[in-house]
């Protein structure tokens, strides 16, 4: 069933396709045809071993471990009043262990709710809404916007987790993120804030929209969806209890600013910066598809083992679009598959590059291989992986 699609969002397809932009899959990228995740994932299933597709359990006991690391840091927190000033240095090692635990409770309850963790269908909701708790994400509103709409729909016009197209309204939302997302005219000040508070608003917005309307025609999402009634009613009963748990986080702090400022703000602040870090270059630089071709559409990035080690291979997320409930331990084994069989397709960079790419184009869609800025003046090819090898 193809996508259904805003009626605004509808006009600017068809107008594509009478420009001659939004080219059939024969056309493709660089003439080359794009190919289907399915497609990758049957030539590649064979090749991997049964387990790299069996729960892995140990997902959750890091996930708990990590909610534990966070109730330790409250718990030394409630003491903060009584630490001479010249000691609360000393607290701030732990709020940077308690800003990773924060990226760590995402990643872990991403490659949770993908079922890639455990199966139980009675547990999965009560550890998925803990892991979610600090990114004020509803368990139901993730897998709808991110299971059912991103991973089927991934950069394509009907996609929510895209970039604004450059002929969309200049909405509150478009604005935002006009403001906050990395881009050759981002303003240094609000990409700090933005670092620690995207993710909020995508959040908010994505919220909003389907608590508040529900509805097709909704224009400050770059790509707006609908869920049933019985999803509406458990996202605003999982958000409500999200709200009951930082609430009571704030009380056990006795809302005491420092106490506050040291170990809620600050650990929630760094840890959706780490996570935007990755976030950001998942897609943002890729061009639009009109199939889903996670070779194209996705990037994976080189860092450090160590970051992989700790925050559960991430970084290889173009695998992840391929296996998206595959044990994230095997994504290496195929990133090693793709660069045999698809070396000249992948989009494989450092993290460095990847975010000098980004800093270094606009952020709005002038058309499916093309960039903008705000004022739609500029035009920027989007990144190409084999131009990028060849030069």
């Amino acid at each position: 069933m193809e996508p259904a699609l805003s009626f605004e969002v509808q006009l600017i397809f068809d107008g594509w396709i009478l420009k001659g932009v939004y080219r059939n899959v024969s056309l493709a990228v660089d003439d080359k045809p794009l190919i289907a995740q399915a497609e990758y994932a049957k030539k590649l299933r064979n090749l991997l071993p049964a387990e790299a597709f069996q729960p892995d359990a140990s997902k959750l006991a890091i996930l708990l471990i990590n909610l534990a690391i966070l109730i330790l840091g409250w718990a030394i927190a409630y003491y903060l009043d009584r630490w001479p000033v010249y000691l609360l240095w000393l607290y701030l090692p732990l709020a940077v262990v308690m800003g990773n635990s924060v990226i760590v409770l995402l990643f872990s309850s991403h490659d949770l709710m993908h079922g890639g963790v455990i199966k139980n269908k009675h547990l999965m909701p009560v550890i998925s809404l803990l892991g979610l708790a600090m990114w004020w994400m509803p368990p139901t509103l993730w897998k709808a916007v991110h299971n059912r709409e991103h991973h089927n729909k991934t950069n394509s016009l009907a996609d929510p987790d895209r970039n604004y197209l450059e002929a969309q309204p200049k909405t509150w939302g478009k604005w935002i993120q006009n403001q906050f997302v990395p881009s050759s005219e981002v303003n240094p000040v609000w990409f700090t804030v933005g670092m620690a508070t995207s993710w909020g608003v995508h959040a908010f917005r994505n919220l909003t929209s389907v608590l508040l309307f529900n509805s097709e025609s909704v224009d400050y999402v770059p790509a707006a969806f609908t869920v049933s009634a019985k999803e509406r009613r458990a996202i605003a009963v999982e958000y409500l209890g999200i709200a009951m748990i930082h609430l009571g986080i704030l009380a056990c702090l006795q809302f005491h600013p420092l106490k506050l400022a040291l170990s809620y703000f600050l650990p929630l602040g760094l840890g959706h910066a780490g996570g935007m870090f990755y976030i950001y270059t998942n897609h943002m630089f890729c061009r639009m598809t009109s199939v889903n071709d996670p070779l194209i559409n996705s990037v994976s990035l080189r860092v450090p083992k160590i970051f992989d080690v700790l925050h559960l291979n991430f970084s290889y997320h173009t695998e992840h679009h391929i296996f998206p409930g595959m044990n994230s331990d095997y994504y290496p084994k195929v990133q090693e598959l793709l660069q045999e069989h698809y070396r000249e397709r992948m989009n494989l960079v450092d993290a460095g590059e990847a975010w000098r790419l980004l800093m270094q184009t606009p952020r709005h869609y002038k058309d499916e291989n093309t960039f903008t800025d705000w004022s739609g003046e500029k035009s920027v090819p989007c990144f190409n992986c084999q131009e990028s090898k060849d030069s």
